[in-house]
């Protein structure tokens, strides 16, 4: 249990939502008890998670008797609002503002997304509560090597990967979950939950988003419309898609004609499994 105690000073636990950032909370909790005031339990919320994100996020608190900050991006100062299950937003409102207030999408290659509604959004509300410094624990898994050695973010903060340094694995966190009386309702798909965080994230393989497409259709409406409202307000049209392969409107006429006949095989996707498409 080495791994899991708490460093001095301030500590943010970062908690997406999933169900690795979740076992990662239980190990730090099995290893310190209650949680000091110095430490913080944070979720942001982008207003596209799935409710059953929402839900798992709010019974984890309640099982485990552990207080999780629920936090949304603001496009006003101070740019973030501390809600909870029952305010928290769930068509995208944070998400929506965002864009709105930059006029153009995030892609693969311009993740502001991420940085604007939950790492700066967390930073915000932790230099409220007159933070100087603090330790981030973040659950990145050993067999996640693309997200290991990614740069170390220059900041107030010092970023932990306590999993990582344990050596667990998905198969690790997998089996956990099976044992528990309770867990995330969301596929568990040889360890890997499609639907986690923001529904339909670019990030995603094109296969997934093909699925999501076809399984979700309200709500891909809205990564559709998110892209039609752009439209005409940047500089260039790769700056109104998601992706710069296709658009969600031509994704959903593909798959109204294609139908299930569409993810029978992998070939007419790039991306199939997980990562950036390289094509």
């Amino acid at each position: 249990m080495t791994h899991y105690g708490l460093p001095d000073g301030y500590v943010q636990i970062a908690f997406s939502g999933g169900r690795t950032s979740a076992f990662l909370l239980h190990q730090i909790l099995d290893a310190n008890g209650d949680l000091p005031e110095r430490c913080v339990v944070s979720f942001q919320n982008t207003g596209r998670e799935m409710p059953e994100t929402l839900d798992f996020v709010a019974e984890v608190g309640h099982r485990w008797g552990v207080h999780v900050v629920w936090l949304e991006y603001r496009p006003d100062a101070p740019f973030f609002e501390v809600v909870g299950h029952n305010s928290a937003s769930r068509d995208g409102e944070p998400f929506e503002a965002l864009i709105k207030k930059r006029k153009y999408l995030p892609n693969q290659q311009a993740r502001f997304c991420t940085a604007e509604l939950k790492v700066r959004t967390a930073k915000r509300y932790l230099v409220s509560l007159k933070w100087d410094r603090w330790s981030n624990i973040i659950g990145i898994r050993s067999d996640e090597p693309q997200r290991l050695n990614k740069p170390k973010p220059k900041d107030r903060w010092i970023d932990l990967m306590p999993l990582a340094a344990a050596g667990v694995t998905r198969r690790v966190v997998a089996d956990f979950w099976t044992k528990q009386p309770f867990d995330l309702a969301l596929p568990n798909v040889g360890g890997n939950c499609w639907l986690g965080n923001c529904d339909g994230c670019f990030l995603k393989s094109e296969a997934n988003i093909a699925a999501f497409t076809r399984d979700f259709p309200d709500r891909a409406a809205w990564w559709e419309r998110m892209e039609d409202d752009v439209t005409g307000l940047t500089k260039t049209a790769a700056s109104a898609q998601f992706s710069k392969r296709y658009s969600r409107k031509e994704m959903r006429t593909y798959m109204d004609r294609q139908g299930d006949l569409a993810l029978s095989g992998t070939a007419d996707f790039c991306q199939a499994r997980e990562g950036e498409c390289m094509a």
